[in-house]
């Protein structure tokens, strides 16, 4: 009877020491298992409204371009402006020698003056002659004559007066002026040289640089790509109103905005492009003429669509651009209807839903159906990790700060 109870309570002792170690077995696997299994750093996406923009290359043009060029002939006398200066339009420039014209303005005057001497003889003849063709004193072919000449007189004045101008217009050319405001170049000429009427040598050149225009080139594929987004509703246009940026050659940003004027209507055969103009306030005369810039041109909005920084995307061996997610906490890689960059991102408005896991980094430690621990970070503008907290482990958990508030300014390919 005793050696019974012994027995029973041994074996009931042996079963509670096996469920004891099964258990701490069935433990050590499971931590084992969690330890091993890779950690990620990943952002969750979040549709956004995305302003779009274009950055083009350009050319600085001066908004109005004079050649100042001599309108009579002579020996120019003195030079009257600053070579680089500033000159207002109707300034002086240039002083001709006005001897010979002043001479021939003196000449027309006095033509004038012996033209309207004639024209009181000759009404007075006339007024007589119609009183005695009345009378029947003179004969009618006489009276005719008398108003004939009193006509003649008269054209002679006209004729006397328009030389009177002609002359003071060829003296008052002999002071060349500039035609409009603007920042003079070098003079080609000095003091000395002779000058003629309507030469092919311009004397000089004024170029109007505030308010300056820039002119810019696109291809002819942007533009038709750009206005079918627009017409399948993916970007909603900027409006009449383009507000336009410029990036200088030392890459600083231009501190004024400009604003898109025009396009041309035809594509050049050659290159495939066509123009546009910008116009942009210059009160510093920063822009220059001939300076090549790079103008950031607002197209738009895309209305839902997800950035995702260009270090989690990658390129398959068919040139596909690619990401790794996280779903159901296993490892999910998709490609990706990337196809244009907003900063250091990628605007993706297809193939991504509301919350999903992107990984940014980790990625090199892991392959497609891994199962992975996931980490929510935020990114700062260098795209370094700013903190992380444990993720909620399935699609949709909760993250920190994630890129829909920024995007981060990094370079491209996975950490």
């Amino acid at each position: 009877m005793n050696i019974s109870r012994i027995t029973a309570g041994a074996v009931t002792v042996l079963v509670l020491l096996s469920m004891v170690a099964c258990r701490r077995e069935k433990g050590g696997v499971a931590a084992a298992e969690s330890a091993a299994m890779p950690q990620v750093s990943v952002i969750a996406l979040h549709s956004q409204p995305v302003p779009l923009t274009g950055e083009l290359p350009g050319r600085v043009v001066a908004s109005l371009e004079a050649e100042v060029r001599p309108q009579v002939g002579g020996i120019i006398q003195k030079r009257l402006f600053t070579e680089g200066g500033e000159v207002r339009a109707g300034q002086a420039l240039y002083r001709i020698d006005p001897a010979p014209y002043r001479a021939a303005y003196d000449n027309a005057v006095a033509a004038l003056q012996k033209a309207q001497a004639g024209v009181p003889g000759a009404e007075a003849k006339a007024d007589r002659d119609r009183d005695l063709v009345a009378q029947n004193a003179i004969s009618r072919q006489d009276y005719e004559d008398a108003v004939d000449t009193l006509a003649q007189n008269r054209a002679s004045v006209a004729s006397a007066r328009a030389a009177v101008e002609t002359a003071k217009i060829n003296l008052d050319y002999t002071i060349i002026a500039a035609p409009i405001s603007g920042r003079i170049d070098k003079s080609s000429l000095t003091p000395g040289a002779l000058v003629t009427a309507s030469q092919t040598t311009a004397l000089t050149t004024i170029h109007q640089i505030d308010p300056v225009n820039v002119d810019l080139t696109q291809s002819s594929t942007s533009l038709l790509n750009l206005r079918q987004a627009i017409s399948a509703g993916r970007i909603k246009a900027s409006g009449t109103s383009i507000s336009v940026s410029l990036r200088l050659e030392n890459g600083t940003v231009y501190p004024l905005a400009g604003r898109l004027e025009f396009a041309e209507s035809n594509v050049a055969t050659a290159t495939g492009t066509y123009t546009l103009r910008a116009t942009f306030p210059n009160p510093d005369r920063l822009l220059l003429p001939g300076m090549y810039v790079r103008a950031i041109i607002e197209e738009g909005t895309a209305q839902h669509a997800f950035l995702i920084p260009q270090r989690a995307v990658s390129r398959n061996e068919r040139g596909e651009a690619t990401a790794l997610f996280v779903r159901h906490g296993r490892v999910d890689q998709r490609v990706l209807s990337a196809d244009r960059s907003v900063g250091n991102a990628w605007l993706v408005e297809s193939g991504v839903s509301e919350g999903d896991q992107v990984i940014v980094e980790g990625s090199q430690m892991v392959r497609e159906g891994d199962a992975v621990s996931p980490v929510n970070v935020s990114l700062d503008a260098a795209g370094d990790v700013t903190d992380q907290a444990p993720a909620a482990g399935k699609q949709g958990g909760a993250a920190a700060k994630s890129s829909s508030t920024g995007v981060p300014d990094n370079e491209a390919g996975r950490g």
